[in-house]
């Protein structure tokens, strides 16, 4: 499995994708959850209605295509719950590849844990104007690479096409 991941941040959720196009995401909304629910796709379901009126009741079995994940179901996931996809390879083939699952921590497990954490150690205690005074510098020697490589095109033949003039 790949280990690059790309996280789709929209107006209304984050999706994320690894580069083999798994994909999975905790409660969104919107059109964060229509691509995810897309994505999944749709799975055959039973359907059964019963009609009753005053001399017979009768039973109507169908079979129908619905989203496998709804969006209704993304959108309200609970804390600690996600859904999502996974891709397979040739060789590993996986019969489910969708999947609605949750998160269980053991909470005395993470306490426990957490109470051990040590405050990390001061380095060194820098003041407010030396962080000024290096982003000022470091804003000069920006501002001095660009009008040095502005320079640079303006008198290379060739590369003097590739400026926008205003």
């Amino acid at each position: 499995m790949s280990i690059a991941n790309i996280s789709l941040q929209k107006k209304n959720g984050r999706l994320s994708y690894s580069g083999r196009k798994n994909a999975w995401s905790g409660q969104v909304t919107g059109a964060t959850a229509k691509t995810l629910s897309d994505r999944v796709g749709k799975t055959m379901q039973d359907r059964e209605s019963f009609s009753i009126n005053s001399s017979d009741t009768s039973v109507s079995q169908s079979k129908q295509l619905e989203m496998a994940i709804p969006v209704s179901t993304i959108a309200s996931l609970s804390s600690g719950e996600f859904v999502g996809m996974v891709t397979d390879d040739p060789d590993q083939k996986i019969e489910l590849k969708a999947f609605c699952c949750e998160i269980v921590n053991d909470q005395e497990e993470l306490e426990k844990e957490v109470a051990s954490y040590k405050n990390l150690e001061i380095v060194s205690n820098v003041e407010q104007r030396q962080i000024t005074r290096n982003y000022l510098c470091i804003k000069k020697d920006v501002a001095t690479i660009v009008e040095s490589e502005l320079e640079r095109m303006l008198n290379t033949p060739g590369l003097e096409a590739l400026m926008v003039k205003k």
